[in-house]
């Protein structure tokens, strides 16, 4: 009896090693193919990109933004962002069933690393985009990042936009310098430029804003009122969280 109890003891450790390992191999198979995220980049070129700064930022902080990303779009901020001749085109970093048929974590962790190098050299491109009337057309550039993710959208991955600009938009029916930033003028604002459609839809994305007001060309009791005014005008457009930094 004592000799069948601990067969069975025996028995049902080695199932337990074998689920647990059944287990562990399932965990590793899922991480490399885990769904990341859909991702746009937005570069801006006008009076953003002098300063040394601004170019660091975008070397330190994309390599580790695009980790998080299967797919990349990038915009330029010119003075005529929604028409500009600069572009770059999107980088498609998780590997396609034909690269990958099999879902083999280690072919995707390959090819992701092979496409992440691509993220960096196309966004430092677009610091050096040709002059293109006068001013800086941030929303023009959002609306165009937009257009491009929106063919993209899925409801099972993550939704996130990454900005290096200082959001001075003053081209079109947005000149922040001259904005009334009273709390009434703001949202009376933001409700004309939805209404107008000028404001890109951001339904699910999480946006990231580096080098926000950097040159800070108006007087220090504007700055809050302008991180209101585009908190809220990013909140009106749908975004789930902002980060202005």
């Amino acid at each position: 009896m004592a000799e069948e109890s601990g067969g069975k003891e025996s028995l049902r450790r080695a199932s337990g090693a074998v689920a647990v390992l059944a287990l562990a191999l399932t965990g590793v198979a899922g991480c490399g193919t885990e769904a990341k995220g859909v991702c746009g980049v937005i570069v801006d070129s006008t009076s953003y990109a002098d300063p040394a700064t601004s170019r660091a930022d975008v070397t330190s902080k994309l390599p580790p933004f695009a980790q998080g990303c299967d797919w990349i779009a990038f915009a330029a901020v010119t003075g005529s962002s929604e028409s500009s001749t600069c572009r770059q085109d999107p980088v498609a970093i998780a590997a396609t069933q034909a690269e990958n048929p099999n879902d083999n974590p280690m072919v995707e962790d390959r090819v992701r690393a092979h496409r992440i190098t691509e993220v960096l050299p196309r966004a430092v491109k677009l610091f050096d985009c040709p002059t293109e009337g006068q001013g800086s057309d941030v929303l023009g550039a959002l609306r165009y990042l937009v257009k491009q993710l929106s063919a993209q959208r899925r409801p099972d991955q993550a939704h996130q936009i990454i900005v290096f600009s200082d959001l001075i938009n003053n081209r079109g029916d947005l000149d922040i310098n001259r904005l009334d930033l009273n709390e009434g003028a703001r949202k009376q604002k933001i409700q004309e430029l939805k209404t107008a459609r000028l404001l890109p839809d951001l339904t699910g994305y999480a946006v990231t804003v580096h080098g926000f007001l950097r040159e800070k060309t108006s007087s220090p009791d504007r700055f809050p009122l302008l991180e209101g005014f585009w908190k809220e005008a990013f909140e009106a457009a749908g975004a789930t969280t902002v980060d202005l930094l």
